[in-house]
């Protein structure tokens, strides 16, 4: 597996958050202009005027993001490369339960165990906890990091200028809880969430869903899905015996707390269409095109 596009130092560093802020800026602009543009295959140069920067740099850049040229990542926003992400996908769930990967233990490549608030806490709006909230440099934007003492319980993100108001959106899913920001309390989790490097058995992430028993089954079924692969919304619906549920389960997938982590950038319609993502359709773009570098795409 490569390493993460963004050394760890600028994650750690305040003084050098800027410069990832920067590269994913970069890639969001020409990513949006990939995605308009990909059925007449644009040249590099065209990318690069999108995303106002030289060739060159562009290369660069794209390689250092997600190990990928630029024109490799065109081709893991195509349309086949979608409805490759799902072949097979109602097996990869079943092979994931078959391995054990239903409870405690390794889910995906994170290394994440997890468990579920009871649903009187759920109830009373996380009423009497205390939520501790960062923003830090991500390979996607301005992560917003929310933890409790047990672990990570949100994971969003922005673009530059709107963190506090998709800050106030993850607010609003615990509105009873106390808010505390520690930016230095919270590093830790990011570091740990965005380089890859520390994706370590030995050293799994703890993450808490917070949501009803529904939204609970959901995310436990997307955090089985790989790296490098996709379901769609009626497979999650029928690996939780919800076979008419598809809707209620694409809301569920939007209301994830756990961006990334709980992979719902992994959850296709059933053409391979992205659907709707609540961070954006560009981001989940970025999200499936770096975890093709990661998983070999070239």
């Amino acid at each position: 597996m490569m390493t993460l596009a963004i050394h760890d130092q600028r994650l750690a560093k305040p003084g050098l958050q800027s410069a990832a802020l920067r590269d994913y800026d970069s890639v969001r602009r020409a990513i949006a202009f990939i995605s308009e543009h990909w059925r007449t295959q644009p040249t590099i140069e065209a990318m690069a005027d999108a995303a106002a920067v030289t060739p060159d740099e562009l290369h660069h850049l794209f390689r250092r993001w997600a190990g990928l040229t630029p024109k490799a990542f065109m081709q893991a926003l195509t349309l086949d490369h979608a409805k490759n992400l799902l072949r097979d996908s109602a097996s990869v769930l079943d092979a994931a339960l078959d391995s054990g990967l239903s409870g405690p233990g390794r889910l995906h490549d994170l290394f994440v165990t997890h468990e579920a608030m009871s649903p009187g806490e759920w109830k009373t709006g996380a009423g009497g906890m205390t939520l501790r909230y960062g923003f830090h440099p991500s390979p996607f934007g301005t992560a917003i990091v929310i933890a409790t003492d047990r672990g990570l319980a949100g994971l969003a993100f922005a673009d530059h200028g709107d963190e506090q108001t998709a800050f106030a959106d993850m607010k609003r899913r615990w509105p009873n809880a106390s808010y505390v920001e520690d930016t230095d309390g919270t590093a830790a989790l990011a570091q740990r969430v965005f380089d890859t490097r520390l994706w370590r058995a030995d050293q799994p992430l703890r993450v808490v869903l917070i949501g009803t028993d529904f939204e609970v089954r959901v995310w436990e079924t997307l955090l089985k899905v790989p790296m490098g692969r996709a379901v769609s919304y009626s497979d999650i619906a029928c690996k939780i015996n919800s076979p008419k549920a598809s809707r209620a389960v694409g809301a569920a997938v939007g209301r994830n707390p756990v961006s990334f982590v709980v992979p719902c950038h992994r959850a296709l319609g059933k053409s391979g269409a992205l659907t709707g993502y609540h961070w954006g359709i560009t981001r989940k773009q970025a999200m499936l095109g770096w975890e093709a570098g990661q998983v070999g795409l070239h």
